[in-house]
């Protein structure tokens, strides 16, 4: 059996713990790299704030409850999810229905199926709705808006062509599999 080491790190007479998934930026980052630890969390979170909001509001206005969960809820999943975005089947089914059930409570609005209930109270899915958010944040690094330049994030592709868009990404060969699911490889995709 191998102990494990605990490593001790000192600087100018401050210890520092040894952390296993810390938080950076409201996200939490598993040794792995991977966002299940993340993903795990927000959607807990996000589930007792959806059914807090169900036994807070006295009022069954389905307006209402809607803009209450756009406003409380809904921000934790989808919080920076350029970085966090999940990838496996596993994650992507455990945020869908933190949708999925909030608007099944709503009133008149728990028979039809989750696509029919979301068009009628005019709701995206929250996978599509990270899609959305992954091209806007590319569209505002191609174009300025952010403060990074676009050749420290993206490679752009030698135009070959006279027709066509001119801003065209390059997509390189990535050995890692984690690496595959950064944002600069993730979106050349789409």
């Amino acid at each position: 059996m191998i102990k494990s080491r605990k490593y001790q790190f000192h600087y100018q007479w401050c210890h520092y713990p040894v952390v296993e998934s810390p938080r950076d930026l409201g996200v939490l980052v598993s040794h792995h790299l991977t966002p299940c630890l993340h993903i795990s969390s927000i959607v807990a979170k996000t589930h007792k704030r959806s059914s807090a909001i169900h036994c807070v509001f006295t009022s069954r206005n389905v307006d209402l409850l809607l803009r209450a969960y756009t406003t409380y809820a809904r921000p934790l999943v989808e919080h920076d999810s350029v970085i966090w975005s999940p990838y496996t089947i596993k994650d992507i089914t455990a945020i869908e229905p933190v949708q999925r059930r909030f608007p099944k409570r709503l009133p008149g609005l728990n028979n039809p199926s989750y696509t029919e209930r979301l068009q009628r109270i005019r709701l995206l899915s929250l996978e599509l709705r990270r899609l959305y958010t992954d091209l806007i944040y590319c569209y505002k690094i191609i174009f300025g808006m952010v403060d990074l330049t676009t050749s420290d994030v993206f490679q752009w592709a030698p135009c070959t062509s006279i027709r066509g868009p001119s801003f065209k990404l390059y997509k390189s060969s990535c050995s890692p599999r984690l690496r595959s699911t950064f944002f600069s490889e993730r979106v050349v995709n789409v």
